[in-house]
């Protein structure tokens, strides 16, 4: 049992130490010179609301989850660069682990809850030094339809800190060579003590539904 312990912490703090080293700015930034250009091709992206992001000070994103290609697009589209919480199975090939580490990519593995909560500490870590936060609250993709909320992080982040979660629609239109994307920043919403993390991210589940045009 003391070997399965140590090795268990070892792990995790191996993961926390790799999470905290946080962002590679230049592979972020080439990254994202490329991916413009390639993301032109198939998409014209439009963006609305961007005034209700905060310049400096830390927020969570909670955007409509509809394509894998919401993130690179999210991306391009908000001017700070972000982290983003990611479901643990996309950082297990070394390249793959180190080039999401280097876009901001923070692995949650909810089978494992040492390794989970290493990554929900270095997240709000991050957060604590004004750093912006992605969030899906579906957890997957639902195209063209609102999926389940998930508030597990939403509460662990509440209870932590204030700070302003803004929802964000994503919807695809139009046929043809290039697809419009609309990506709508909704108002800041902040939690309050006396409303549940149900119920929070129930309303801003709503929001979302309406800035991806789904009501």
């Amino acid at each position: 049992m003391g070997v399965i312990t140590c090795y268990i912490l070892l792990r995790t703090f191996h993961f926390r130490s790799a999470l905290m080293a946080g962002r590679n700015n230049w592979v972020l930034w080439s990254t994202k010179i490329v991916g413009r250009m390639l993301m032109s091709m198939p998409f014209s992206l439009k963006s609305n609301g961007i005034e209700n992001l905060p310049k400096k000070s830390a927020f969570i994103l909670l955007p409509k989850h509809q394509r894998w290609v919401d993130i690179p697009l999210l991306s391009l589209a908000t001017p700070r660069p972000l982290y983003y919480i990611a479901k643990h199975e996309l950082f297990r090939n070394p390249l793959t682990n180190w080039f999401i580490r280097s876009l901001g990519g923070i692995p949650l593995n909810r089978k494992r809850p040492l390794e989970s909560r290493g990554s929900l500490k270095a997240m709000v870590d991050f957060l604590k030094k004004g750093e912006g936060i992605v969030i899906f609250p579906e957890g997957t993709y639902f195209k063209n339809v609102m999926g389940p909320g998930h508030t597990g992080i939403v509460r662990h982040i509440i209870s932590r800190l204030t700070l302003p979660f803004i929802p964000v629609g994503i919807n695809y239109s139009g046929k043809g060579l290039r697809t419009l994307v609309r990506i709508n920043f909704g108002k800041p919403i902040y939690a309050h003590s006396e409303i549940s993390a149900n119920i929070f991210l129930d309303d801003i589940i709503k929001e979302i539904a309406q800035l991806s045009g789904l009501n």
